[in-house]
């Protein structure tokens, strides 16, 4: 049994196993069938077997009648039945019909059929046993002399296979090799001899590669690769031959074939941290991205990149220029990690290359039509930004640029571009004039309420000459229109062609108009018209006026944007005191303050007609009102109200800014301060250490075992035994427990099962099934377990999505007679969607989009005994992995309210949002409010909610 273990490697899924066929059934078929319903019963009985039944008795009917048979198709069935089929017996000796078994193998390794040759080499490679080998070896070695190239590749991997398991069968293995491989000629067949001579003799494969050195760079590409993986490992075994090697990969740089060329570039990296060898390797991984159509290589290639741009610090700074080639590619993913990665190798000596080459992707974006072209744009602005930023030699080329567009962009990228201006005029004074002038000159074309919102709150901010706030007055009436705004709007209803008086919106009265009158059609009959006739004209004639062509900004607060109402009150409100301030021209301050207090009025008579989509709310009203009175009592209190409006927002903005920058900086610093080695570290030095397990291991092992789940070196103890869960009883016949991991898209359960009895326990299995969007995709095997006997057992289930799921099952042995079976009930697994989701980060606007266009929301009720806010809050973020997006400086402070938005990404791509209110009700009550879960799935949200740190009675 522990054999045919060992050799099981895979497993097949049975539909239903109440029709697998009985062992007679299975006979039959095998004696009296055709090759083709041979086929089928071996693939049945292939089925079954890899399933857990080992079907000893089928061993002598496939000798008999299957493996006589010259199809090839049921050939190669039968090597994969010798393969899996128990090849001892019960006292572990070999069985006596494997000895027809391998005259038959010795047979097919003579065979005239280069085909059958090569499937029984094949086959040789998975056998370990000494005794069935030995017969074999001769007819082997023969077909390393065979005419045809796919005999001979098969054939030498067979030798070093059986070198490997069983030196003293064939010593002169690497010899064999050697000689073969310096006479061979097919590229194929050299490739198989040189991995197989490296496998089992370094020194032979050393002494291959001295004598085809110099004609490595003519070699096919094969070969070359298999080549180069052996001097990354040779190179660390025998640092002298290292500059050798070194020549002969940057030679391989210059290979035709794009899978060499990344070979050698990663060898490269791999044997220097020479800054010449590191620029060398980049710009051949740069220039493979750009060459290679496939997306997700090009993404492999750039983080390759990246991590030596993060590992050589300042070293590929001049390869910025290089980087942005790649956003030629049509893929918005490529094009984000390229901006990413140039973004931080942007230095004083490459910026304004870096900004001109941006600034013509930008004017792309407005005459071409790229693939999600907006996504792209706003990537772009937000590359310029930090450029502009870090940098202010170039701010002033690049505002200019941006705010040209601003009438072109769409609503998001034209936000993207004010919040920037913002911060521009903020931090460079001596760019507000221009600024300011360009702004003015764009108020008359921007049409997104969100964008002249920013610009009303710059003008506002930052007009500090009489001349400009003339110039802004004078264009926000332009943009404005006629005003009173309900008075014209109201003449444009009267005069609106129809020969019936229209009933006054609001204000004066009218005689009212009589239910029915009189009215000649165009066949000079009479008709009635009627009252209802009368309004839907009336409604006709409003829906024309509103219809009709409006200036912008009148546009926009007709359409019910009363946000921007708001701001136009407070522009209004901080220009007229500043002119007050400025100016000694009473006569002209008080006309500005009458107008603007006409102006503000006017608005919110109009949000109270028919003529404006929505209603005006309370607070808007309350707002403007509060402008209308800081304005008329601006001469009684004077300090205050210039403090309010014209000192505190600029202080509040400068001090959002200032700390958005020392975040940034903060953010750098700890970036370098990764690759930052301090004076005292201990220098090691190779040569002057104890050798170890690890020393000479190769990047590319260590790779592949962090990818199968190898590497447990972060795993401590205590956090192995905090995985283990109890599935039975301790008074159990079997007692079984599991130890669960979690390995990116698969759950590992590791089953320990104890025989608690003193009798041996037949076919024995464990049986699992899963709820939710789990899959079983590997059972452990049908075991047979003596008295007190241990065995592990392993299950491999898949996860498909953060979901919460539940894995249950029992173990099933058999009783006394062959009839009875026994049942133990295993306890539920439950898995624990916290492996799955990860902490990150998105920008305010990306959390507004998604929590607009997310349908699915958990709302969680909260009632806590934590003893304060903010150790609900941590609490909170630590039970659920997701990361906090409201800045520190907004949770500074002690508050019986907090409101904070989390947001996390599980590894499937899935998105979850959440929005904490909670407030404390006095020093000892406990912590009340809610948290609402929102996501694109309706599992997650559900998921998430059910956490124990969101327990209502935490």
């Amino acid at each position: 049994m522990t054999s045919f273990l060992e050799s099981s490697y895979s497993m097949v899924h049975m539909d239903n196993t109440a029709d697998q066929p009985s062992v007679q059934q299975l006979q039959q078929q095998l004696e009296k069938g055709t090759d083709e319903g041979k086929l089928e019963t071996m693939r049945t009985v292939l089925t079954v077997m890899l399933n857990g039944d080992p079907l000893p008795q089928l061993l002598m009917h496939i000798i008999r009648f299957v493996m006589p048979s010259k199809s090839k198709p049921l050939k190669k069935l039968l090597y994969f039945y010798y393969e899996i089929c128990p090849k001892h017996d019960a006292t572990g000796k070999l069985k006596q019909e494997m000895i027809l078994v391998c005259n038959g193998i010795m047979h097919d390794l003579l065979h005239p059929n280069e085909y059958i040759r090569g499937a029984t080499l094949r086959f040789l490679c998975k056998i370990k046993d000494a005794e069935l080998l030995e017969p074999l070896l001769s007819s082997a070695r023969q077909c390393l002399e065979h005419r045809h190239a796919y005999v001979r590749k098969n054939a030498v991997l067979a030798v070093s296979s059986v070198f490997q398991h069983s030196e003293h069968l064939i010593p002169d293995a690497p010899e064999l090799i050697l000689t073969f491989l310096q006479a061979e000629n097919d590229n194929t067949c050299k490739r198989n001899a040189f991995v197989a001579l490296s496998s089992i003799s370094h020194e032979k494969a050393l002494e291959y590669l001295g004598s085809c050195f110099d004609d490595i760079p003519s070699l096919d590409e094969l070969t070359q690769l298999v080549l180069i993986e052996f001097i990354r490992k040779d190179a660390v075994v025998n640092p002298g031959n290292k500059s050798r090697y070194l020549r002969l990969i940057f030679d391989l740089l210059e290979a035709s074939s794009n899978t060499v060329v990344y070979e050698a570039a990663t060898s490269l990296t791999a044997l220097t941290a020479n800054p010449v060898a590191i620029k060398a390797a980049a710009g051949k991984f740069i220039e493979l991205c750009i060459k290679v159509s496939d997306n997700n290589v090009k993404l492999i290639v750039l983080e390759k990149v990246d991590l030596l741009r993060k590992k050589n610090e300042g070293v590929l700074d001049s390869l910025a220029m290089e980087i942005l080639r790649v956003l030629s590619s049509p893929d918005i993913d490529v094009r984000r990690k390229a901006l990413d990665i140039a973004m931080d190798m942007v230095s004083s000596k490459n910026v304004e290359e870096v900004v001109m080459l941006l600034k013509k992707e930008l004017s792309k974006t407005v005459d071409q039509d790229y693939e999600k072209n907006n996504e792209y744009r706003q990537l772009l602005i937000h590359a310029i930004h930090s450029c502009a930023i870090k940098f202010s030699e170039v701010a002033a080329s690049v505002v200019g640029l941006l705010m040209d567009f601003i009438s072109e962009f769409n609503s998001a990228s034209a936000v993207d571009v004010i919040s920037f201006v913002k911060e521009v005029v903020e931090k460079f004074p001596n760019l507000r004039a221009s600024i300011i002038e360009r702004l003015m000159m764009t108020l008359g074309e921007v049409r997104s309420g969100k964008v002249y919102r920013g610009v009303l709150w710059i003008v506002g901010e930052y007009c500090v000459e009489q001349k400009d706030i003339r110039e802004v007055w004078k264009r926000i009436r332009a943009s404005l229109g006629e005003i009173p705004i309900l008075a014209s709007e109201q003449r444009l209803l009267d005069e609106q062609p129809d020969g019936e008086s229209a009933e006054p919106i609001n204000g004066a009265s009218k005689p009212a108009a009589p239910t029915g009158s009189r009215k000649v059609l165009a066949d000079g009959t009479y008709a009635t018209e009627s009252a209802l006739t009368s309004e839907s004209a009336t409604a006709a004639k409003l829906e024309a006026v509103k219809a009709a062509s409006k200036p912008p900004l009148r546009a926009l607060v007709l359409d019910g944007d009363y946000y921007l109402a708001t701001v136009l009150a407070s522009t209004l409100t901080k220009l007229v005191m500043r002119h007050a301030e400025l100016s000694d021209d009473e006569a002209r301050t008080n006309a500005l303050k009458a107008e603007a207090m006409l102006i503000m009025i006017s608005i919110i008579r109009v949000g109270q007609s028919p003529f404006v989509k929505t209603p005006i709310d309370e607070d808007s009203i309350d707002r403007i009102m509060s402008c209308v009175r800081s304005l008329a009592e601006f001469e009684t209190k004077k300090d205050v109200v210039k403090g309010v409006f014209l000192e505190d927002t600029r202080k509040a903005f400068r001090a959002m800014v200032q700390a958005e920058e020392k975040k940034r900086h903060a953010k750098s610093e700890a970036e370098r301060g990764k690759n930052m080695v301090q004076v005292d570290d201990v220098i090691n030095i190779r040569q002057l250490s104890k050798k170890s397990a690890t020393d000479g291991a190769d990047d590319l092992d260590q790779d592949l075992e962090k990818a199968t789940g190898g590497d447990t070196s972060g795993e401590d103890l205590t956090s192995k035994l905090s995985r283990v869960v109890q599935l039975t009883g301790f008074s159990d016949p079997v007692y079984a427990e599991a130890y669960v991991k979690v390995h990116q898209f698969d759950i590992i359960l590791d089953v320990l099962l104890v025989n608690q009895t003193t009798e041996t326990l037949q076919n024995l299995s464990v049986e699992f099934a899963t709820l939710g969007d789990l899959k079983v995709v590997e059972r452990p095997t049908t075991q047979n377990l003596g008295p007190h006997a241990f065995q592990s057992v392993q299950s491999t289930i898949k996860v498909s999505s953060t979901d919460t799921g539940v894995i249950f099952g029992n173990v099933v042995y058999d009783g006394a007679s062959s009839t009875e079976t026994n049942v133990v009930i295993l306890n539920d697994v439950h898995v624990d969607i916290m492996d799955y989701i990860q902490p990150a980060h998105c920008t305010e606007t990306q959390f507004r989009t998604m929590w607009t266009e997310f349908e699915w929301e958990n709302k969680v009720n909260i009632n806590s005994k934590a003893k304060s806010l903010r150790e609900f809050l941590d609490g909170l973020m630590k039970a659920t992995n997701m990361a906090c997006l409201t800045p520190e400086a907004s949770l500074e402070g002690d508050c019986r309210f907090l409101s904070a938005n989390l947001y996390a990404r599980s590894v499937f791509g899935e998105d979850a949002l959440a929005n904490l209110s909670i407030e404390k009700d006095g020093e000892d009550g406990p912590v009340t409010g809610f948290v609402r879960i929102r996501s694109r799935s309706q599992g997650l949200a559900l998921s998430l909610g059910s956490l124990k740190g969101l327990n209502r009675t935490d």
